[in-house]
């Protein structure tokens, strides 16, 4: 009776191992998911990762106990030998601790966040698709351990958080503020925040959010880490094809309160992408749009900028699964403020005006010549002036220019003297 018993206690394992569909005759269904990844942190390269679970895997873990009985447990839910092929391929496309690190952060992050009781090993969390922060510091821990990382899980009791410690061997040249971490048995391990639903600029190794820091944290030891699985994840991996965002605007010099054009197109053609267009003024770099594009690639956008001055633009797509994300080069604008256009309308005006007066004064000095022409024929018949005398008169008349009435006038007057004087001349005896 006793071997019957135990006979059917290890049929019924058996056959709870094995997956349903292959019970009944059907093709195992395997579930991949797709992860992006960057060259590093703020890359130019992205990569698809397809990450691969068998069923008869994913129903292992479902069967196994979930029973936490104290915090120490938490890390029986770290399953490292599952996901090494995934560590393997990581280590092809980074080459230190730190950008590893990042670029698992990054997978984490494209994770649906939802609050999830009880604890879930992480290949169920990849297959259900979704999880909050412990069920992803699982799953990071996990592929850092395989890919020979080592870690510890942060706890944050009164706040029901939890986050890892990285052990990188260095400090973190990333960080973008403060660097984080804690130190345990004289290892600093650096926050890795492993929620955020921004993947493409989330948290990074070293970083911590302000609500975790500075408080108290327990520290759980890896004690008991999975040290063998039943079969391993699958994974391929492949470089996303280039992409070229163009960018142009409708005039590179505004006036101030008037609206601009910004337009541009994703190629190779894509369509309903979303487009950011971004702006650089003398406060920095915001975000003034983000648009979708056309059945042809094509985006535009009406914009009035809300500040004077030189202007930069540029336009930017993520990305998708089948090509790679771009930047636009930026284009220059200068909006000028409308006191400064008033300041040149009145200077143009100015301007002209002045150059219209010179010109009518050029055009009237000649108008004087015909005076002295006329003084010199009275002198000439008033007088019984030689030729000679002519001669001098005349160059008299060029060297003055009788540039007034008034010495022609005079000059007149002395040579009707000068005619007396010479009617009052004796002539001499012969």
């Amino acid at each position: 009776m006793l071997r019957l018993v135990c006979l059917l206690v290890v049929l019924t394992t058996v056959l709870s191992l094995m997956p349903i569909s292959g019970i009944q005759g059907q093709a195992v269904q395997d579930y991949t998911s797709s992860f992006l990844l960057f060259n590093c942190p703020d890359g130019d390269q992205t990569y698809e990762l397809n990450l691969t679970i068998p069923q008869n895997i994913y129903q292992y873990y479902t069967m196994k106990s979930h029973s936490v009985f104290s915090t120490n447990a938490f890390s029986k839910f770290v399953t490292p030998n599952v996901f090494k092929p995934v560590a393997d391929t990581l280590w092809q496309l980074y080459d230190n601790t730190e950008d590893f690190t990042n670029g698992v952060l990054t997978l984490v992050h494209q994770i649906t966040y939802e609050e999830t009781i009880p604890s879930r090993y992480p290949v169920e969390t990849l297959v259900i698709g979704k999880g909050d922060c412990d069920l992803f510091v699982y799953i990071a821990a996990s592929i850092l351990e395989a890919g020979g990382i080592h870690t510890v899980l942060l706890f944050y009791e009164e706040k029901s958080h939890m986050q890892l410690g990285v052990d990188l061997g260095n400090s973190p040249s990333d960080v973008r503020d403060e660097v984080f971490y804690i130190t345990y048995q004289n290892v600093p391990y650096y926050i890795a925040e492993c929620t955020g639903s921004a993947w493409r600029r989330g948290w990074r190794v070293g970083e911590c959010p302000s609500d975790y820091q500075n408080i108290t944290v327990q520290v759980i030891p890896l004690d008991y880490i999975e040290q063998t699985s039943i079969g391993q994840a699958s994974v391929s991996i492949r470089e996303l094809d280039p992409s070229v965002v163009t960018l142009k605007v409708s005039s590179a010099l505004m006036i101030q309160n008037t609206e601009i054009s910004i337009s541009g197109q994703i190629l190779p053609i894509t369509a309903d992408e979303n487009v950011t267009i971004r702006a650089q003024t003398s406060g920095g770099w915001m975000t003034i749009a983000t648009v979708p594009t056309q059945q042809d690639g094509r985006f535009n956008y009406n914009w009035t900028p809300p500040a004077v001055g030189p202007i930069k633009l540029q336009a930017s797509w993520a990305g998708n699964h089948q090509n790679n994300g771009a930047s636009s080069d930026s284009q220059g604008i200068v909006v000028l403020p409308l006191y400064f256009v008033a300041v040149i309308i009145t200077s143009a005006v100015a301007l002209t005006t002045m150059f219209v007066t010179f010109i009518k004064l050029r055009h009237r000095k000649p108008q004087l010549l015909p005076v002295a022409d006329e003084l010199e024929s009275q002198i000439m018949e008033n007088t019984n002036f030689t030729t000679e005398n002519y001669t001098d008169i005349a160059q008299l008349s060029e060297s003055t220019g009788f540039e007034n009435s008034q010495d022609a006038h005079g000059d007149f007057e002395n040579s009707q003297d000068t005619r007396g004087d010479l009617e009052n001349t004796e002539e001499p005896p012969d």
